[in-house]
């Protein structure tokens, strides 16, 4: 039995970089933090200040520079609650919509035609140990074994599906398809991208207690992407998304919740949408009750 969508809602910080600090639905909050002193003060080209939510990584995830350019920026705000970011060599913008009880995240990169680049949503997620992704079985998989961008085929699930307890591992992995879902104890979140023309792909980032190597600590990231790798630089034929001749790439990001007391969770299938706002200003953060 899998219960009807309940309210999505979201809270972001334009200011620091865009990012997601609440994503609340099915009755609890979804978003992993940490004490990160350093995440206030960043600036274009510091190293990256994991303090969890969800983070814009654009134009790449690992290398240069570190998780993108976007994250470390202050984004303005329009009247309409367009949110977007001036960068070097592209415009990126962010329009939160309600749709029912989800909400979709409507994304616009301006940039010269040929431009190459990859985007993650890079949530970081609170979950406990028995915590299942939910993608489709046989799935083709990347997975990265260590912190370069060498990596290893295979299928899904390969072992990623269960969130265990801290084992001192982090592992890497990119799955094939643009859909996922996260089920912990009766509460499923969805998250689905789409991108006419561009590859997509789910990252997930499975660190129980491997990373860093000083003082390393859990954070469990599941990360809808534009792209089929973590680093730019390493992108082959087919793995970036890249701007065609009109100067522009459009995608949306799609959230859902439910409750599933006796169900388990699975891949989902994005919507058709017809978007409706909801929005609300509050102490400097932006607010969607969705």
């Amino acid at each position: 039995m899998v219960s009807a969508p309940v309210p999505v809602r979201i809270e972001t910080d334009p200011a620091h970089g865009g990012r997601w600090t609440s994503l609340r639905a099915a009755g609890r909050e979804w978003l992993w933090h940490r004490p990160e002193p350093r995440r206030p003060g960043v600036r274009p080209g510091d190293g990256f200040a994991d303090a969890g939510g969800l983070e814009e990584c654009v134009p790449t995830v690992r290398g240069t520079p570190d998780h993108g350019d976007a994250w470390a920026r202050p984004w303005q705000r329009a009247a309409d609650g367009t949110e977007s970011a001036d960068c070097p060599d592209f415009r990126i913008s962010r329009l939160i919509r309600a749709d029912g009880d989800g909400a979709v995240a409507e994304y616009r990169l301006t940039a010269e035609p040929g431009y190459r680049f990859l985007w993650a949503a890079h949530a970081l997620l609170d979950l406990a140990p028995g915590a299942r992704i939910g993608i489709a079985d046989g799935t083709p998989v990347r997975r990265y074994p260590d912190g370069g961008d060498r990596y290893v085929t295979g299928a899904w699930p390969s072992g990623l599906d269960r969130i265990g307890p801290d084992d001192g591992t982090a592992t890497g992995a990119v799955a094939d398809t643009g859909q996922v879902s996260v089920q912990d104890g009766t509460a499923v979140l969805r998250l689905a991208v789409e991108a006419a023309g561009q590859p997509v792909s789910v990252a997930l980032w499975r660190n129980l207690g491997g990373f860093p190597e000083q003082d390393p600590y859990r954070s469990v990231g599941v990360e809808p992407m534009l792209g089929r790798v973590f680093g730019l630089a390493a992108a082959g034929e087919g793995d970036a998304a890249v701007v065609p001749a009109r100067g522009e790439v459009r995608w949306r990001l799609t959230v859902t919740a439910h409750t599933a007391p006796d169900a388990q969770a699975g891949p989902v299938q994005p919507d058709v949408i017809d978007h409706t706002a909801v929005q609300n200003n509050q102490k400097g953060t932006r607010t969607w009750n969705c």
